[in-house]
């Protein structure tokens, strides 16, 4: 006995004659038709941490502040004029932002070479001996709880895209991406101009006529608080923890200078 096929419905098409799902139909498969409620949207981003500038921009703001404010109290210590103890810090400064650019540049850039060389020999490994680099690959999601069958599937398939299987090993092996380095000349800038900015805060009082040790050693203080504070919530660390930590450390890098300055002051002509 022969029985009837179910029936379908009917396909409705576009104007170019091309098949148009039923309205009905997606209707059905969407999740409020289901009665399905929808979970929270996974959308997270994270903030740029290759970029090359943060490491610089705190260590030359934080570095320019205690630098100048230590060098300026060294100096007041030694009861020496005002317009020397402008042209300290102003020397300081100058010489403290260049510094810092320079053995930043200096520094990222012969990384960034040392990673180069090393991207290069993976480079060469791959082209030379590619049954090695696969069973390698292979073993290391093997080791990270792949089953074996599957773990030597997943390497073979990558091994036959050069560009992408040398991106993997160099991060498997070397635990960074060589397509997103940091940039000298972005770490340098940014060393440059915090370490200016940090270092002009305790010669504010005195570039404005206002000489006094005293208030320079204060505004250097409250923005070594503040200053430690904001880069605790960047990192997503208690605001008076950062604030404390580089506010003891700035007082203590004063108080050690202007010691010595005082001490040694009245014995050098």
């Amino acid at each position: 006995m022969t029985m009837a096929s179910p029936s379908k419905p009917p396909v409705e098409a576009d104007g170019a004659g091309q098949p148009m799902a039923h309205a009905g139909a997606a209707e059905a498969g969407s999740p409020a038709s289901r009665g399905a409620v929808a979970g929270p949207e996974v959308n997270h981003q994270h903030r740029d941490v290759s970029g090359g500038w943060l490491r610089p921009a705190v260590f030359g703001a934080m570095d320019g502040l205690v630098t100048n404010v230590s060098l300026i109290a060294g100096v007041g210590g030694a009861r020496l004029a005002p317009h020397t103890i402008v042209l300290t810090g102003l020397a300081g400064l100058s010489a403290g932002a260049f510094s810092m650019a320079a053995g930043e540049y200096v520094s990222v850039s012969s990384q960034n070479e040392l990673v180069a060389a090393e991207v290069e020999k993976e480079r060469i490994e791959l082209e030379t001996n590619p049954a090695d680099e696969q069973a390698e690959l292979a073993a290391v999601y093997k080791m990270r709880g792949v089953e074996p069958a599957l773990a030597d599937e997943v390497a073979r398939q990558l091994s036959q895209h050069p560009d992408q299987v040398l991106r993997i090993h160099v991060r498997e092996e070397l635990g960074i991406d060589h397509d997103e380095l940091p940039s000298p000349l972005t770490a340098a800038g940014a060393s440059l101009v915090t370490f200016a900015v940090g270092a002009l805060i305790p010669l504010l009082p005195f570039l404005f006529g206002f000489a006094s040790l005293g208030a320079a050693v204060v505004l250097a203080a409250i923005a070594a608080f503040v200053g430690g504070g904001i880069v605790a919530r960047v990192t997503a660390r208690p605001f008076l923890r950062g604030a404390l930590r580089q506010f003891m450390l700035a007082g203590l890098a004063a108080a050690l200078t202007y010691g010595i300055g005082t001490l040694l002051g009245g014995h050098i002509s």
